[in-house]
């Protein structure tokens, strides 16, 4: 007998949120039913209207707060309540760390089924906001006017943006100049709804010093009056150092395609993490907020412990910032990425900081895993840090058959790390901790570094 769903959809309840949701929503119960109320916080009494009902859930939208947060604050962006690219400004730093912690223990409890494993207080960051230095907006019309911004929350709708708070002010430089050139230019946008237009996104990227390399995205291979783009986007912003263009042809949601043509300009810039100097060109991996990377990076080595003896392989290795910080202390290590523009920063960047014990390969690592233990390679530890979707049963399988003496585990999603802890648990590694570490204040987004070691050992 099928149980009756105790909501309707247009009716208001008064709802109790017991936690946030790994999309920085609250959560509550009415009648022991599951109802996800945006912007609501934990120990917050609200009355809500359902405006979406499911099998097993409901969505709601506060109608009225009755029993505020003591950690409630008010956001400092104008358009947050609007826009998508952030979801927990409502919320005191101190107690987002505290959430994102909860979000990674939850993980473990109901996904991995790992209760006993410690979950560590969550790193925070020294400065909170304009930490991106990496920008990557739409471009659209909205009421006959160009906008640069970020999509509204769940869709598709573009909010115009001139002071992103976690974006450094290179970027929202960038994104105003390019809005107002445009518009003089008359450039034409891309609509994706009738695949019309030239200009789809704007990326911008900020090195050390300020450095700025700005990427135009377009649909076509000639963008319109480009002589005078560059020469109005130099005249307006003093920090840039590289112009290019990146086409992207394809009907889908992809930011950036395969093919980037420098404009103008260098075709990479430079940022350090510690004390080494990396080159990131536009479609490198690099992570976004740099200071907190050398905290995430600092981790994984503890986690690691090297003592310059050991063979290392690093997994989805980017551009090779963990690789060589892992090659410091390690006697040779092994970094493996498909994208191959990626590993050619990645070797490039070796020999610019004259690291010699780093070998890159490209390809996918479901592949090259399986090809270097053929090949005899027994590494004492290995490193990943996988896409959101976590790492293959091919993968995980051949981590195990290796036998190293420790995993280390770098993950930007804790359900898909709590699932591959559980599968490596089968395999017999076992999590000894994690650590949080806040890439992302005001976003629900966290980072881990799990560590892992054999079973009885």
């Amino acid at each position: 007998m099928k149980t009756a769903i105790p909501v309707q959809q247009g009716k208001n309840y008064d709802i109790r949120i017991e936690r946030l949701g790994t999309s920085g929503e609250g959560v509550g119960r009415y009648d022991n039913f599951t109802i996800f109320v945006p912007n609501a916080l934990p120990g917050e009494q609200v009355s809500a209207r359902v405006e979406e009902v499911k099998k097993t859930y409901a969505r709601a939208r506060i109608m009225e707060i009755r029993v505020a947060s003591a950690d409630r604050v008010r956001p400092r962006c104008e358009i947050y309540s609007v826009c998508g690219g952030c979801q927990l400004q409502h919320l005191s730093y101190e107690a987002q760390l505290t959430a994102k912690r909860l979000q990674v223990v939850d993980a473990m409890t109901h996904i991995g089924k790992l209760p006993h494993v410690p979950v560590k207080e969550t790193l925070g960051a020294a400065s909170p906001w304009n930490y991106r230095n990496k920008m990557q907006f739409p471009v659209g019309i909205h009421q006959g006017q160009i906008v640069v911004g970020c999509f509204a929350q769940g869709s598709h709708r573009i909010i115009d943006t001139e002071d992103c708070h976690i974006q450094r002010e290179g970027n929202n430089a960038l994104a105003n100049a390019v809005r107002d050139i445009v518009t003089k230019l008359r450039i034409p946008v891309y609509n994706e709804d009738t695949h019309r237009g030239i200009l789809r996104h704007i990326v911008g990227r900020v090195g050390q010093g300020d450095e700025l390399m700005a990427v135009i995205v377009t649909a076509a291979k000639e963008l319109p009056r480009k002589k005078e783009l560059i020469r109005m986007m130099r005249e307006r912003l003093p920090q840039l150092v590289s112009i290019q263009q990146n086409i992207q042809t394809y009907r889908n949601n992809v930011v950036m395609g395969r093919d980037t043509v420098l404009l103008w300009g260098k075709p990479t810039i430079r940022d350090t993490l510690g004390k080494l100097s990396f080159h990131i060109s536009p479609r490198s991996f690099f992570q976004v907020n740099t200071a907190q990377a050398a905290v995430l990076y600092e981790q994984a080595l503890q986690y690691a412990d090297l003592h310059g003896t050991e063979t290392v392989i690093d997994a989805y290795c980017g551009t090779g910032t963990i690789t060589l910080f892992l090659a410091q202390r390690a006697w040779n290590v092994y970094g493996i990425e498909i994208v191959r523009p990626a590993i050619l920063d990645a070797r490039k960047n070796a020999c610019d900081n004259g690291i010699k014990n780093a070998e890159f390969i490209v390809g996918d690592t479901t592949a090259v895993m399986p090809s270097l233990y053929r090949q005899g390679v027994r590494p004492d530890v290995v490193v990943v840090d996988p896409p959101r979707a976590g790492c293959t049963p091919t993968v995980l399988k051949t981590f195990a058959n290796m036998k190293p003496r420790r995993i280390v585990y770098v993950s930007c999603n804790p359900a898909t790390l709590a699932r591959d802890l559980a599968i490596m648990k089968t395999l017999g590694y076992e999590a000894r901790e994690i650590q949080p570490v806040d890439l992302f204040p005001q976003t629900s987004h966290v980072e881990c570094v799990a560590w892992m070691t054999q079973t009885g050992r």
